[in-house]
């Protein structure tokens, strides 16, 4: 499989920012509290400024744990996002063509892959999720969890739509009957799954080289015209 050059690198850039913010909120609550544990060392009285001083200094405790929290969060799906990656590149061969990590414009946020076929174009999405996750149509729910906004089949046919619009303002592609598909996967060995109805297509890691496989469409397009086509979803990244 051949990785395009220009794929982001979104989840990446995202656990770097929010590691390199909690170490600078844990360098600033110690140099605050060690401040001020100096100034009571030379005065042996704790008057008002350093009572505000140490209460001041939760802001940046507080905000460290916050993103050390986003940081384990990021972190996780760049993980899954690297196995899916890790995993087609071993499976498929370099008549496929692979875009990682997309944010573009007038989209619903990061695409965690394409993969653009001879016989069409797959859109992932890819969660690292454990425990018990259950699907009920686009409600999902977590570990007996309530339900939640963030819904992975929404997302995925999000996406679709936005690959599918890129696509078609486009004359040229436009006329080659290109059709879009979306697969969400998971990655995590110890997600437990239960679907009911779902609207999309949902694999576990293992089943997703196969799954494109079985589902490529009959028709073919060349490299030269699989290029074009990730070329120009390429253009439309922020």
């Amino acid at each position: 499989m051949r990785k395009m050059k220009g794929s982001g690198n979104y989840l990446k850039n995202q656990v770097r920012k929010n590691l390199a913010k909690a170490i600078a909120c844990l360098l600033l609550f110690f140099l605050i509290i060690g401040g001020i544990g100096l100034r009571v060392l030379f005065t042996l009285s704790l008057n008002l400024l350093e009572v505000v001083g140490l209460v001041l200094s939760l802001v940046p405790l507080g905000a460290f744990f916050i993103f050390l929290r986003k940081y384990h969060v990021y972190g996780g799906g760049w993980n899954g996002e690297k196995q899916v990656i890790n995993l087609l590149s071993s499976k498929l061969s370099d008549d496929f063509l692979l875009l990682n990590s997309l944010y573009l414009r007038g989209g619903g946020g990061d695409i965690d892959h394409v993969v653009l076929s001879p016989g069409g174009i797959f859109v992932l999405e890819t969660k690292n999720w454990s425990g018990n996750i259950v699907c009920n149509g686009d409600n999902w729910q977590r570990s007996g969890k309530e339900s939640f906004n963030a819904s992975p089949s929404r997302q995925v046919k999000r996406n679709v739509a936005t690959i599918r619009s890129i696509i078609d303002s486009n004359s040229t592609l436009r006329h080659l009957g290109i059709w879009v598909q979306g697969i969400i996967v998971f990655t995590n060995v110890h997600a437990k799954l239960r679907i009911n109805n779902p609207t999309a297509l949902i694999v576990k890691l293992p089943q997703l080289p196969d799954q494109i496989l079985a589902n490529s469409g009959s028709k073919t397009f060349s490299h030269d015209q699989l290029e074009e086509i990730a070329e120009e979803i390429l253009k439309q990244k922020r």
